[in-house]
């Protein structure tokens, strides 16, 4: 009986002696994972990303990026002649959100490698201009930035990728050379494949290209779709409109009717623009003109007061300040962005 006794006791200590136990490593556990897990709560990390933003050199290569309240708007300047004006200052600008002026806190205008993605039309439509569609990518590339990064997509029934960022210039050139214009336009499924392209792209800043007619008669996608893409990307897009200005309304395709409405409105919602070379011969030089715009942008950035994460659009007006004996300027930007939704 004693011995009985002796064994329960041993027992019962065994069992305590587990549950202390147990309870000492529910303990511990609960202590580590409060103290060594280091999870940082949504209000905090918020403010730590704003705080680790303060240095804006880092951010010199972000066109239109929101970083929680500090916006930056890449900006070209033009004078009267459609010649990009590259001598600016940040005391030259007006800055303005809604109707409510904006302290420009940081500026910049240096020549900053770019993404660009070309989208080069190959329908049937361009079989008279197809030389110079060439000749301007022969030009659009003699004046880049050596550091620049290239995509290209060829257009006709159906867009395809004839470039990625490891092919070389020289490479790209041959195949556009042996390329015979045929087929039908997908032009807004070619911008589509373009901005695919440079989601991936290795530069923040990033701009697309089009040369073409401006007819669409085949895309899946809608000239709505492409401009709200547009609108809610980093990416500046340029055209080169090669226009038919047949005289007689009358017997005009819808492309040739809308070609160059349609280009200059999804231009315009990217803060580039379309330049129609009504003279073909000049095509080569509205190329070179453009490549030149890219590599001296100017680049605003301000912190707007109070802004509400709210995700929707916020309008956004630069002006160049007059100045006497100084040509009319005009100023080419993206008119808005879309508020970080919190």
């Amino acid at each position: 009986m004693t011995g009985f006794r002796s064994s329960n006791a041993r027992l019962c200590v065994a069992v305590c002696g587990c549950v202390l136990a147990l309870l000492s490593a529910a303990q511990y556990c609960s202590s580590q994972s409060l103290d060594d897990a280091h999870i940082v709560p949504r209000s905090a990390a918020k403010q730590t990303v704003m705080a680790s933003d303060v240095s804006v050199p880092g951010l010199v290569q972000r066109p239109m990026k929101v970083d929680v309240n500090l916006v930056l708007i890449p900006a070209t300047v033009t004078d009267s002649f459609g010649r990009p004006v590259l001598t600016l200052s940040k005391d030259d600008f007006q800055l303005y959100e809604g109707e409510k002026a904006q302290s420009i806190q940081y500026f910049s205008s240096e020549d900053a490698p770019i993404s660009v993605a070309l989208v080069l039309d190959f329908s049937a439509s361009m079989k008279d201009k197809i030389d110079y569609e060439r000749q301007a990518v022969a030009e659009f590339f003699g004046n880049a930035n050596p550091a620049d990064e290239y995509f290209a997509v060829s257009v006709s029934s159906k867009p395809k990728l004839l470039s990625t960022s490891t092919s070389s210039i020289e490479t790209l050139e041959s195949r556009l050379g042996s390329m015979v214009p045929q087929g039908h336009t997908a032009l807004f499924d070619g911008i589509y494949l373009g901005l695919q392209q440079l989601r991936n792209a290795q530069y923040k800043r990033k701009a697309l290209l089009v040369i073409s007619d401006g007819g669409d008669n085949e895309s899946r996608y809608t000239l709505k779709e492409i401009r709200t893409m547009l609108a809610e990307s980093d990416v500046m897009m340029y055209a080169i409109g090669l226009f038919d200005d047949i005289p007689l309304p009358l017997f005009k395709t819808l492309e040739e009717r809308w070609g160059r409405k349609w280009l200059g409105s999804v231009t315009d919602v990217s803060g580039g623009r379309t330049i129609a070379a009504d003279n073909r011969q000049s095509t080569p030089e509205i190329a070179a003109t453009i490549s030149r715009e890219l590599r001296h942008q100017y680049v605003l950035g301000y912190r707007p007061e109070a802004a509400a994460g709210d995700g929707k659009w916020r309008k956004v007006t630069v002006r160049t300040i007059a100045v006497d004996g100084r040509p009319n300027l005009h100023v080419h930007y993206k008119e808005g962005y879309f508020a970080p939704a919190r």
